[in-house]
């Protein structure tokens, strides 16, 4: 029966801090759209529909970021 309680103990404490990391990474992925909105740029030949774009660099690559209201 103690086995039961030590395994429920540390069961508790992954799943706490599961949901702590778990929130660490949700509030990142807010401030990195919230930038991302901050930096769109609208450019005269965007696509009908697209609200702006923007250019990022990362790793290596350029990513060319389109965002649009609605489905394309």
């Amino acid at each position: 029966m103690h086995d039961i309680a030590i395994m429920w103990d540390w069961i508790g404490f992954a799943v706490r801090w599961v949901h702590v990391i778990t929130a660490m990474a949700w509030i990142g992925a807010s401030f990195y759209f919230i930038a991302l909105d901050l930096g769109l740029r609208k450019v005269p030949h965007l696509p009908a529909g697209a609200f702006g774009e923007e250019w990022q660099v990362h790793g290596g690559g350029f990513y060319h970021i389109q965002k649009y209201l609605v489905a394309p």
